[in-house]
């Protein structure tokens, strides 16, 4: 029989479950929109249905637990989601003792962030690092840092929160509620907001016309740049500036051997990277300015994945 384990990753959007192997290869996928507003009862029924799917799918796979990967904050030795922003009443939940006595196997918890981290590093663009920070970027900023050799968790597995670096003095609030996070200036949603305000005032025409009647998305921004309109690569211009600011920070504060970037702005870093290139050597000292900044290999898969090796004997 293959060795493998079950995978969660619990997002406000959507709920996804595998079964992946131990090398990492994703044997069965399942997904569904989650029922944020319905409590934790609803969405761990759907947990258990999707998982029950996957499972039947690979009726030969030798189980050995389940991973979860889980929007922050919680705590990963307690496996309590304390406080899930995205979901309403996930607070001081512990899912991980739930789904354990439910399904009958072990059960690991984990920020979904730090998760996406695991599997990037021990499967994808991080394989072969001692140390390594993964920064994935799409609605907000969270990321994952590895430090020689670990999972960096700090007090209630509440390390790693980067996106809520201050990085401006700018009154720009984030949606943490705090003033001049990275998050504020560098997100998805960021690059949204910025679009849009340029768009209103009749700036960016193209974008705007790609949006149509919708709202304008990060999406609309790298179509445009990539059909080579001027407002649409300035504005990938300054959201790159932004990024380069955050992740020399982050070198200084890490010293990691590679930068791993990913969600759905990262993947646009073919098209930022001599941007960012150029910000990080402005301002990080010389000793850190050689680290390859490289693009996420995992895609969406990162998280369910890197859930998974939380009970895989590799990931120990």
């Amino acid at each position: 029989m293959t060795r493998a384990a079950l995978a969660v990753d619990l997002g406000g959007t959507d709920l996804r479950a595998a079964v992946v192997e131990a090398t990492g290869r994703v044997a069965a996928f399942a997904s569904t929109p989650t029922d944020a507003k319905g409590g934790p009862e609803a969405v761990i029924a759907q947990m258990v249905a999707l998982l029950e799917r996957v499972r039947a799918e690979t009726p030969d796979a030798d189980i050995i637990g389940l991973g979860v990967g889980a929007p922050g904050p919680l705590d990963p030795e307690a496996g309590i989601v304390v406080d899930a922003p995205t979901l309403v009443g996930w607070r001081n939940v512990p899912l991980a003792a739930i789904l354990s006595k439910r399904l009958g196997c072990a059960v690991r918890l984990e920020n979904d962030a730090n998760a996406a981290a695991l599997g990037e590093w021990r499967f994808g663009a991080g394989q072969g690092t001692q140390s390594m920070v993964f920064v994935t970027v799409s609605t907000g900023i969270g990321g994952g840092v590895i430090v020689d050799g670990h999972l960096l968790h700090g007090r209630r597995g509440l390390a790693g929160e980067i996106g809520h670096m201050t990085i401006s003095e700018r009154p720009v609030r984030c949606a943490c509620g705090g003033v001049g996070c990275w998050e504020a200036f560098a997100s998805g949603t960021a690059l949204a907001r910025e679009a849009s305000q340029l768009a209103a005032s009749g700036g960016a025409s193209e974008i705007g016309r790609l949006a149509g009647p919708d709202p304008i998305t990060g999406r609309h921004v790298a179509e445009a740049a990539r059909q080579g309109d001027g407002p649409a690569l300035n504005l990938l211009d300054e959201e790159a500036r932004w990024l380069g600011i955050g992740l020399a920070n982050l070198l200084h504060l890490y010293s990691p051997e590679r930068v791993i970037l990913g969600g759905g702005v990262g993947s646009l870093l073919p098209m930022m990277q001599e941007r960012i290139r150029h910000t990080i050597g402005e301002r990080a000292m010389a000793a850190f300015r050689d680290v390859p900044v490289v693009q996420a290999a995992l895609g969406r898969n990162a998280g369910l994945v890197g859930a998974a090796s939380l009970m895989l004997p590799e990931a120990s």
